[in-house]
């Protein structure tokens, strides 16, 4: 191990002291949180709205202000972005993060503030790495560097100075001058619009770097290695780059892409590593090896709420009251001004001490058009198991629902193969039995083929998902193909591109 690395490692578990504490005081830190947040608006035109002066308990928070959505939060977000200050938080605000949503041409702009930047999202890239360290005592990560895929960004409202972007290249734009001695490709080249020709610059640059780490969502990550390997002519990722050790993986689940990352790199000290962040924020991290739980960060100015999915008439709770197993939709205060916010995602609990949770999916992100209540995290799973029993490997897909003219219905997918089962028939048999042992909802809508009959699998020509994607302006390492979805919007767009 180089001396610079063992530096780097040394100081980076330092702060694995504050993890611990609040591991141990949980309530505590998120208490602090909640008043900490609200005495720095409590001058703000929202803050002097809902009387945050006077606010000095939870309770007191939750019965003034409405749970929120960005549409609730847009007029004020929009007076933000004309340069208005001190309307939703205290500093002044010149970042938005550009939303990633794949389903509609409309944007969000989430406000991104210097505190949201230094105390959330910085000090989440020193967890990540301070957690690793620990769980890897003889890693040599710092003795190369990190490739990182981000966004583009671009300019917004030039005269105010206001910025925009994805918050991937706003975290990049803003990291002190030493961390970029630590990554690759250079700043100018990870911020580059146009996706094509982003990606040969990026290969160009790194494939004679000493990369030990790598960053991105895995779908536009195995487009980056695949093109590395035709450009290189290399067999594989570890003739590249022999000292690559750990991928840092978010934004999408990774169970559909192991095998391939495994393929690609196959070297028995590689790890996984996943993270939980949003343009919102930076909210978990994978604690513990082998594990698919993430352990929820509570002390980067995010103070959490939960709102039960199955909500009959519950409100939102705290960390105090969280059940073990219950899918819960998650609201977040942040030190970015937004308040009670509904992110989207909806997560369950697989402990509460320490609190880990998996992330189950998108609130918008499900079909339930036959009472069947399907949700991403199922989906995932009973992909990943027919893969497994066909030797068939999945690159993307998506889903939707198709209605018969007598009120009954199915599940039709569009499937896009690295490797195609030898028979479709079997695959579609696995994924519908898997289906039904995963969600009882979904095996009562299926019971005796009544209602909700076999899924329908349309398998796609290698590159659909691209295509649709660079269709609709979406190329880049910020955008997903949508999993699942209650209509049929997204997938007969796709059908009317093969």
């Amino acid at each position: 191990m180089s001396i610079i690395n063992s530096i780097a490692s040394w100081y980076i578990k330092k702060r694995i002291h504050d993890i611990e504490l609040f591991l141990k005081y949980p309530h505590e830190v998120q208490a602090d949180v909640l008043k900490s947040l609200v005495k720095q608006a409590s001058n703000t035109h929202w803050g002097k709205l809902y009387g945050y002066s006077s606010i000095e308990k939870y309770a007191e928070f939750k019965s003034r202000i409405q749970l929120q959505d960005y549409e609730t939060l847009k007029p004020f977000i929009e007076r933000s972005r004309k340069g208005e200050q001190n309307i939703l938080w205290s500093s002044d605000i010149k970042w938005f993060a550009k939303s990633s949503g794949t389903t509609s041409d409309k944007s969000k702009f989430i406000p991104v503030s210097q505190e949201s930047l230094e105390d959330c999202h910085f000090k989440a890239g020193k967890d990540m790495l301070a957690i690793y360290c620990s769980n890897h005592s003889q890693t040599n990560l710092f003795a190369g560097k990190s490739l990182s895929l981000s966004g583009s960004k671009h300019l917004d409202n030039l005269e105010n100075e206001i910025y925009s972007g994805d918050v991937s290249a706003i975290i990049l734009f803003n990291l002190p001058l030493l961390a970029e001695f630590a990554r690759t490709p250079s700043v100018e080249t990870a911020l580059m619009q146009g996706w094509e020709s982003k990606i040969d610059k990026i290969v160009s640059e790194t494939i004679l770097e000493d990369v030990t780490s790598i960053a991105g969502v895995p779908s536009w990550m195995l487009l980056l290695l695949e093109h590395v390997l035709r450009v290189t002519g290399a067999k594989n990722i570890v003739e590249v780059w022999p000292n690559l050790e750990v991928y840092f993986h978010g934004g999408i689940n990774m169970n559909p892409y192991r095998e391939k990352f495994k393929k690609l790199i196959p070297s028995s000290n590689f790890n996984f590593m996943e993270t939980y962040n949003a343009s919102e924020g930076f909210f978990g991290i994978q604690d513990e090896k082998n594990s698919n739980s993430l352990l929820l960060m509570l002390d980067y100015g995010i103070f959490y709420e939960f709102l039960p999915i199955d909500n009959n008439n519950e409100e939102t709770v705290t960390l105090e009251d969280v059940v073990i197993g219950k899918i819960y939709s998650m609201i977040i205060s942040t030190n970015s001004g937004l308040w009670r916010y509904q992110i989207g995602d909806t997560i369950s609990f697989t402990s509460t001490n320490p609190y880990r949770f998996e992330i189950v999916g998108r609130t918008k992100s499900f079909i339930n058009a036959f009472g069947e209540e399907l949700m991403v995290h199922n989906s995932d799973k009973a992909i990943e198991l027919a893969c497994k029993e066909t030797d068939s490997i999945v690159k993307e897909y998506t889903a939707a629902p198709k209605f018969y003219d007598d009120s009954t219905g199915a599940h039709e997918w569009l499937i896009e193969f690295e490797k195609r089962p030898i028979d479709i028939s079997i695959f579609n048999a696995i994924l519908d039995l898997e289906l039904k042992k995963i969600n009882s909802d979904y095996e009562a809508k299926r019971s005796s083929n009544i209602l909700l009959k076999q899924p329908i699998i349309n398998c796609v020509p290698d590159g659909t998902f691209y295509k649709w994607l660079k269709h609709k302006n979406k190329l880049g390492g910020q955008y997903k193909v949508p999993r699942l979805c209650n209509n049929r919007l997204v997938i007969d767009e796709i059908k009317s591109i093969i």
